[in-house]
């Protein structure tokens, strides 16, 4: 990357984590507060006053900001325009629902801007927590201003996991044996962000993952020194007219061809 991409994605990192901390400082005054709560995807996802509001924040900080960027975001509808931009932010205002309408403090902010199909700079906000992730192209991944990197264990030690046991289970034996799942971590940028500072060497993406849940973790996830593929092995590409992804593998780099050896046996079993 040459030195003026640098400056621009370095300019928007800067704005983007700027507008993630404020768009979490607005979450966080609905957070324990019992917020006005609908459902959608038939039923089956809850969306409170506080998701809006904090989509509100984050649209107006950043679409005056870059008016020629396109836009994708959980909370707004959908709009093809965004398929003729180069670059565009991909936003999940709270990232982990359901965790916050249940006093949980594992949600987030999560921001990315993505250019030609990557991610170029993310940032995830978790207000609860006090805990700021981010990382730009051709960077290193920080989490409040320290230096991350996903874990250095190698395939002979156990590793921890964010599997469900169905899916352990159908690992071959040897495989099972060195992994120890962990208790389920609801918001899945949240938990990719976990692996990018090493609590976890790997997780398990389900299919039906979208662009907001995952952009910005995968570029934090990257420059910590980890990888998130989809099961041949391929980085996940964004801003498509499908926004939606097939099962995923988010893992320390030297530990993703065990994993995906372990996903491919089930699916083949």
């Amino acid at each position: 990357m040459n030195d003026v991409g640098t400056l621009r994605w370095q300019s928007d990192l800067e704005l983007i984590a700027d507008a993630a901390k404020q768009a979490g400082g607005v979450a966080l005054n609905f957070f324990n507060k019992s917020p006005e709560v609908w459902w959608k995807n038939e039923g089956r996802s809850p969306v409170s006053a506080a998701d809006f509001a904090a989509n509100e924040r984050l649209e107006s900080i950043l679409r005056a900001a870059r008016p020629n960027y396109g836009w994708l975001s959980e909370e707004t509808e959908d709009s093809a325009a965004r398929l003729s931009t180069e670059t565009l932010f991909i936003i999940d205002p709270i990232d982990g629902t359901r965790a916050f309408l249940g006093g949980q403090t594992l949600w987030c902010v999560s921001v990315a801007v993505v250019h030609r199909g990557r991610p170029v700079a993310g940032v995830l906000y978790a207000p609860a927590l006090e805990e700021l992730f981010e990382a730009v192209e051709g960077g290193i991944a920080m989490k409040n201003g320290e230096r991350i990197a996903a874990s250095a264990k190698g395939p002979e030690t156990v590793s921890r996991f964010a599997i469900g046991e169905d899916v352990l289970k159908s690992f071959p034996g040897h495989l099972q044996e060195r992994i120890e799942r962990v208790k389920h971590v609801p918001s899945l940028a949240y938990r990719l962000a976990m692996v990018a500072d090493g609590r976890l060497e790997g997780t398990f993406v389900k299919r039906n993952s979208h662009d907001w849940d995952l952009a910005a973790a995968d570029l934090i996830l990257e420059r910590a020194g980890g990888r998130l593929t989809d099961l041949e092995g391929r980085a996940v590409l964004y801003n498509r007219p499908q926004v939606s992804h097939a099962e995923l593998c988010g893992a320390a780099a030297p530990r993703v061809a065990e994993f995906l050896e372990g996903l491919a046996l089930r699916r083949s079993s």
